[in-house]
């Protein structure tokens, strides 16, 4: 079964026509490489009510089952993306934004200034990840080994999370 996904991308810059978006469009190809059916891709400014919505309308009408979001998770006074998917989610995930600073601060010690989270709704997984193409990289590294498992658990899959060397 091909899982389907969106991608949202928050950038005030990208919606103003500043810059281009190179890590939303990253994120689809790096999910379709894996198997996931991108069906829905936004780019959106900085503004909470607004990804709110557009997080709660992919969840609860799409039904996707996994949406990977793109920038908003600094310290900035207009990254709100955590604070957006905090205010949709049931169940926090801490571990993987957790690994995602860990792998991002192999690079850069700005790495321990993103504030992204992921979590559930519904059967739905939220994954924040990074505004830059080389975070997104990384992030997804550390993303895509555990996302099909993450994603049948949420779904109701009875195998154990964890298993010793001896279960493998």
């Amino acid at each position: 079964m091909a899982y389907t996904a969106g991608v949202l991308t928050v950038s005030d810059s990208a919606v103003r026509g500043e810059r281009i978006d190179e890590s939303g469009p990253l994120i689809s190809h790096l999910l379709e490489q894996h198997g996931y059916r991108v069906l829905l891709y936004k780019i959106l400014p900085d503004e909470e009510e607004d990804i709110r919505g557009i997080l709660i309308k992919w969840i609860d009408e799409v039904a996707l089952d996994v949406i990977l979001t793109t920038g908003g998770t600094g310290p900035a006074p207009r990254d709100v993306m955590p604070e957006a998917t905090r205010s949709v989610i049931r169940q926090e995930i801490p571990g993987i934004n957790e690994a995602i600073r860990i792998r991002g601060l192999e690079s850069t010690p700005r790495a321990m200034l993103s504030r992204g989270i992921s979590g559930v709704r519904g059967e739905t997984l939220i994954i924040n990840l990074p505004g830059s193409p080389r975070a997104v990289e990384q992030g997804m590294e550390i993303v895509l080994p555990i996302l099909r498992h993450a994603l049948d658990k949420i779904k109701g899959d009875p195998t154990p999370c964890l298993q010793s060397e001896d279960e493998r």
